[in-house]
Formats: structure tokens, C-alpha cells, sequence
């Protein structure tokens, strides 16, 4: 028996997920948190098999507790379950420690499908997924020379010259304010700029205001 934990700060999408979940004869939803500090909690008291956790909640983010949540859980694998569709989720999920990702408008077939790869062991990518990222990919690579900034690190500086704060920012980004503030330093130090005005000359002259937000 698979023992899941479900962390959505939407108290209807967890009673949705547990209905479907329970249903399987091999799954067993034993319990539910409502954000990343409830999900530690509950992972440390339940110490389940896999925890299905939503990026997108109040006070940190799924991706920015996965650590803490996991330490509780040392034996558990993390499946992320998020309406994000960008590549750069996906790739900040599993440097984070996820197992799996799987999107909120997968079929439910397909969730417990992803909750059952991920429980034996195997890593999982919703398939509309897959394409994307190993083409964001090879197109990261294949700018690494020329281009030293990060897919994430391009969009910061992207917002930054369009004249967004860092609070801005990381509320669009769904990061918090230190991690937009660590990005931005980032950028400065590796263009050698020192002011916002030679942020937004750079960001002209490379086409990122060209960009669709």
C-alpha cells in the first residue's frame, strides 16, 4: 500500500485528489496540509511514501519547502502536482528533490499513474512536459557561451528592467523576496553592472523586453 500525503492550500483539491486517490486499492491518502509548514508537520508525525505537494501556496512555495518537508521524511519521494507549465519549474522541482511532476490538467489516470512510477522508484515528467524541457533544454545549451545568465536569471532581469521591485518580482515568480534578491546580485556580478540603468541598456540590447511576459 502506497501511503500519500497531500499538500494543496485549496481545502476542495485536497478533498478531490483523497476521493480519487482512495479509490485505487493500492493507495492510501493519510493525510493533508494546507501549506509547507503543515506539510513538515505531517510528514514528520505520518512519514509517508510519497507527498503529492502543490507549488503554489502561502508563505513558501512547494518547491522552496521540498528540503525541509523531505528531511522529515527522509524515505518519502515528492511528487509535485502544479498548474506551472514552464520548463524552469520542472527543473527547480527536482534540483529541490522531487521525484516527480505532473500537471494539475493531467487526466487522473495520469496522476496515479505518476504516483505509482514515482513510488517504485523511477522518475516521472508529465509527457506535455517532456518535449518542452529537453528543448528548453538544448536551447539553454546551446547559449551557454554567449549568454551567461540562466533561463530564471533572464526573467528577473527581464522584470527588473521593465521596473518591477523585488517584492514584485517574487510574487510574480512565485519565489520569495530573498531568492529574487539573490538572483538580481547574481546578475549584477556576472554582467559586471552596478546600476539599474545599465540592467535595462543590456536587457535593449539583448532583446529580453522583446519577450513575452
Amino acid at each position: 500500500m502506497t501511503r500519500v500525503l497531500i499538500v494543496d492550500d485549496h481545502a476542495v483539491v485536497r478533498a478531490g485528489l483523497r476521493l480519487l486517490l482512495d479509490a485505487e486499492p493500492d493507495i492510501e491518502v493519510v493525510g493533508e496540509a494546507g501549506s509547507v509548514d503543515q506539510a513538515i508537520f505531517e510528514a514528520r508525525a505520518l512519514k509517508p511514501d510519497i507527498i503529492l505537494m502543490d507549488v503554489v501556496m502561502p508563505g513558501r512555495s512547494g518547491i522552496e519547502g521540498a528540503p525541509a518537508v523531505l528531511h522529515e521524511a527522509p524515505n518519502a519521494r515528492l511528487l509535485v502536482l502544479s498548474m506551472q507549465d514552464d520548463p524552469t519549474y520542472v527543473r527547480e522541482a527536482f534540483a529541490a528533490g522531487a521525484s516527480g511532476y505532473v500537471l494539475k490538467e493531467a487526466a487522473d489516470t495520469d496522476l496515479v499513474a505518476a504516483i505509482r512510477e514515482v513510488a517504485s522508484g523511477n522518475k516521472y515528467v508529465h509527457p506535455s512536459l517532456g518535449a518542452r524541457l529537453a528543448a528548453a533544454e538544448a536551447d539553454s545549451r546551446s547559449h551557454v557561451d554567449d549568454d551567461p545568465l540562466s533561463e530564471r536569471e533572464r526573467e528577473v532581469l527581464r522584470l527588473l528592467a521593465l521596473g518591477h521591485t523585488n517584492q514584485e518580482i517574487a510574487k510574480m515568480l512565485y519565489i520569495s523576496v530573498r531568492t529574487a534578491e539573490t538572483h538580481r546580485a547574481h546578475i549584477m556580478q556576472k554582467l559586471r553592472l552596478s546600476t539599474r540603468a545599465e540592467l535595462v541598456r543590456y536587457a535593449l540590447g539583448h532583446g529580453l523586453l522583446d519577450e513575452t511576459s
